[in-house]
């Protein structure tokens, strides 16, 4: 069952429920009031034959029975009968209909003060009445005609009515459930013209304060970065097999050269050594990769535990150095910097990976292989960390990419040796850590900016 007729079976079922429920409380509550005003009015004319009874001298019982007779204001079939206090019968009116009125039935009214009863088609009243310091039991029965008729009449009405809103209803909750679902119809069919090939189609957004404007909002964002994953990894698979495939072409090329013909020990000493320089840069590579993959796996998260950055960042100068010993790295605290704000919550690994990439290019591309580290808090929950260089410039339209996996920026880049994937790693680690890093170049020095939450 589709979703459209699961909504009209819903909406119908509802409206089905509700009309039916006010269909039954409108006929019942309109046969109480029947009953109610019909009882009301059998015991005022019960009255009024009593008080003619009992308070007009010159009308006596068959007097009062030729009056009746012909009263308009009498109901279908009305009876009454009139006791004294000692039960003896004072009136009785004419016609066939008899009301077997006996003494359970009088000591009853008397006890009850009025008694209410139904037998065949008739309803019937017994009350005491009291005049001029005498007290009386009337009974009285009639049949309610006009009032069992205007009901019945109403209940064809109800009947009726009831089934044309229920027909109204189908076909209205079934263009109802069309109209709603109109949308989402619209977001399946513009989604299943999404594939690989057109990532940068987009839905339509529509209203965007309802649901559906924001669920078409959200795919769209999830479409976005799709869009930047897919074009990032076919960037990234186009630069890692170039610069896989160059150093293996190298490599291969020397070697078809030295079997061409045979070579004194010399030569084939110096070619293993540049085949050895050429497998060490691949493995160096290859090692970059796999850490930039795990940089951008968020299931890394699961191993975060509190780490303090100073122990890393010592760390990594040292692993820098020892591989380096004419670089520099002159590291700062800032004096209000407090002992606890110095540990974070992260993976140790990933973070001396991050630091000791931005330390390696602070030292490279600078003039004097000098960076300049400092710690500090400069925004409130964050650990600030700055590593200043004197270096050559940073192009403006090359500072959003230099983060890119494999782009390496300007002449200078290029006469360095690298793969282009460090800074990768470092955006990468710091963004799964979430914070953010931002570079600031001005002339002959370059600033990278790191923050991490404390």
């Amino acid at each position: 069952m589709n979703i459209r007729t699961r909504l009209t079976l819903i909406f119908f079922s509802i409206v089905t429920v509700v009309l039916t429920v006010m269909a039954i409380s409108t006929y019942y509550f309109s046969s109480q009031f029947r009953k109610q005003d019909f009882v009301q009015r059998l015991k005022n004319r019960a009255i009024n034959v009593a008080r003619v009874l009992t308070q007009v001298e010159e009308v006596d019982a068959d007097l009062l029975k030729r009056m009746e007779r012909n009263n308009p204001a009498s109901l279908t079939n009305q009876y009454i009968v009139v006791f004294n206090y000692r039960n003896e019968e004072l009136y009785r009116s004419e016609g066939t209909r008899t009301i077997l009125v006996d003494a359970v039935m009088l000591s009853r009214i008397r006890n009850t003060s009025e008694v209410r009863f139904v037998a065949d088609d008739y309803e019937g009243i017994g009350f005491l009445y009291n005049a001029d310091s005498d007290r009386f039991i009337i009974v009285a029965t009639a049949t309610d005609v006009t009032g069992f008729e205007a009901l019945a009449n109403l209940r064809d009405i109800l009947l009726t009515t009831l089934g044309v809103c229920i027909v109204i209803v189908s076909f209205l909750g079934w263009f109802y459930a069309g109209r709603v679902l109109r949308p989402i119809s619209r977001i399946i069919s513009e989604v299943s013209n999404i594939s690989e090939s057109n990532l940068s189609l987009r839905l339509e957004k529509g209203n965007q304060n309802d649901e559906l404007g924001k669920l078409a909002l959200t795919f769209n964002k999830m479409l976005s970065r799709l869009e930047g994953a897919f074009l990032s990894q076919r960037t990234f698979i186009a630069n890692a097999s170039h610069e896989i495939k160059t150093p293996i072409t190298a490599m291969s090329g020397q070697v078809e050269v030295a079997l061409l013909q045979e070579r004194d020990k010399t030569y084939y000493l110096d070619l293993l050594q540049k085949i050895m320089s050429g497998l060490k840069g691949l493995n160096k590579l290859s090692g970059r990769l796999l850490l930039l993959a795990q940089s951008t796996n968020d299931q890394s998260r699961e191993n975060f535990e509190a780490v303090r950055v100073d122990d890393i960042l010592w760390s990594a100068k040292d692993e820098l150095l020892k591989a380096q010993p004419n670089y520099y790295v002159d590291v700062r605290f800032d004096l209000n910097l407090q002992d606890n704000l110095l540990s974070i919550q992260g993976d140790e690994q990933l973070l001396r990976a991050a630091i000791l990439n931005l330390l390696e290019n602070g030292c490279k591309y600078s003039t004097d292989n000098t960076v300049k580290v400092e710690l500090m808090v400069e925004n409130q929950g964050f650990l600030t960390i700055t590593f200043l260089n004197n270096g050559q410039a940073i192009p403006i339209e090359n500072l959003s990419r230099i983060f890119d996996p494999f782009y390496r920026s300007g002449a200078q880049a290029f006469s360095k040796k690298g793969f282009g994937v460090g800074l990768s790693i470092v955006r990468s680690v710091v963004s799964l850590h979430s914070g953010s890093i931002s570079v600031a170049s001005d002339q002959d020095k370059n600033l990278f900016i790191v923050n991490l939450p404390i």
